[in-house]
């Protein structure tokens, strides 16, 4: 089997990662009402999860650091299963908290592995496409994992989606123990050493990129669905559909950053999009009586979100090549725990300000994160202004 077709199975496994994740923001509503909870607190099953992962995840690949890679693959894709069985199986919002746990904990495993062997194997000069077509499988849990999700919540039983989810988590097992091949890691580092590489600025400068793009992205997401039914007025049938436009709009976006990080660099479509993105979140916290233009908006953030994703990983693999493991280890978890800290911001916006504050706030972060990209790249260009840079390198490269 060629390369390429791996890399597409791979994508296909990031897809249930990505639904299993994303779907709770798309049927956060019917949540909080089954278990009797707030939205608020309903939102926490996001941030327990993304904290969880942030933390867990780095350590989990520290420790198994010496296992072949299809191995790792198949055991985190394993835990991921039984924590979605525990969903499904068990009553009450403290044992989905504890669900949530494990489930956090074997998608970082899944997801890290998923990317480090997509980049590895890729043929040179197109890791960022590999990259993207990973992150592909997220987006298409937007298409599809979510607006079923929410189709089911709302007719059923919002249980049956992780129980669908189990199903498939156990066909995967076996379609990746009869197509990945056994891939060796890099040499093991330790956790101590890993933690060293962010004693350089320029790495610190690159993930608090990701930091604020994405915490700006979750503060808005957590809550897109109450967000469209209490203030923008939506109906069931007409969120159903705008979830579906927001997951075209996500796919079309993370093929186009693969393409872009390839063909422009990774300096044009970082700026680029997260400047589309700043704009999409305006619009949707001033235009909500307009539902052309909310639509519009919608599609505009989510294909702009997501075009940044496939450029900021490549860009962080690019800084230490020779570890890129553990670079889109620390990318990972510093993305989880900006998700933990948009879902926790989101919900004391809502709780103290109203449900139309998360766009604006969003808006906020992604506009830092431009900030941090601009001043970096102004200091390089007048501390390097005779030495010739790379496209690819003018955003913190090492």
């Amino acid at each position: 089997m060629s390369s390429t077709w791996k890399i597409y199975i791979l994508a296909l496994v990031s897809f249930l990662v990505g639904t299993s994740e994303y779907v709770i923001a798309g049927i956060l509503d019917k949540i909080a009402a089954n278990l009797s909870i707030s939205l608020v607190a309903a939102g926490q099953l996001i941030t327990v999860f993304s904290i969880v992962y942030a933390f867990g995840t780095p350590l989990l690949i520290a420790l198994t650091a010496r296992w072949d890679r299809r191995k790792l693959l198949l055991s985190g894709l394993g835990l991921f299963v039984l924590a979605n069985g525990l969903v499904f199986a068990l009553p009450g919002f403290p044992l989905f908290l504890v669900a949530r746990i494990v489930m956090a904990l074997g998608a970082g495993i899944v997801v890290v592995t998923a990317l480090t062997v997509a980049s590895s194997i890729a043929p040179q000069g197109k890791q960022g496409s590999a990259i993207a077509t990973v992150i592909m499988g997220f987006t298409a849990s937007l298409i599809i994992g979510v607006p079923i999700g929410r189709i089911v919540a709302v007719h059923y039983d919002w249980k049956i989606i992780f129980g669908g989810i189990v199903l498939l988590g156990l066909a995967a097992i076996i379609v990746l123990w009869a197509t990945i091949p056994h891939t060796q890691n890099a040499t093991p580092v330790p956790l101590r050493q890993q933690l060293a590489i962010l004693r350089s600025p320029k790495i610190v400068l690159a993930l608090a990129v990701s930091f604020f793009w994405l915490a700006g992205y979750s503060l808005s997401y957590t809550y897109i669905s109450p967000f469209l039914l209490e203030v923008t007025g939506m109906n069931e049938q007409t969120l159903s559909a705008a979830l579906l436009a927001f997951g075209i709009a996500s796919l079309i976006g993370s093929k186009l950053g693969g393409y872009g990080t390839d063909r422009w660099g990774v300096n044009r479509t970082l700026l680029s999009g997260m400047v589309l993105h700043v704009i999409a979140l305006l619009l949707l916290s001033i235009a909500i009586h307009s539902p052309i233009i909310v639509f519009a908006a919608l599609m505009l953030w989510s294909f702009s979100a997501w075009s940044s994703g496939p450029a900021q990983q490549y860009n962080l693999v690019t800084l230490a090549p020779e570890s890129a493991s553990i670079m889109l280890s620390l990318n990972s978890s510093v993305m989880q725990l900006a998700m933990a800290a948009g879902a926790g911001i989101g919900g004391l916006a809502v709780g103290s300000v109203s449900l139309r504050a998360v766009m604006w706030m969003g808006a906020i972060g992604v506009t830092v994160a431009i900030g941090i990209i601009v001043l970096f790249t102004r200091s390089a260009r007048a501390t390097h202004s005779n030495s010739p840079i790379a496209e690819t390198q003018e955003l913190p490269q090492a």
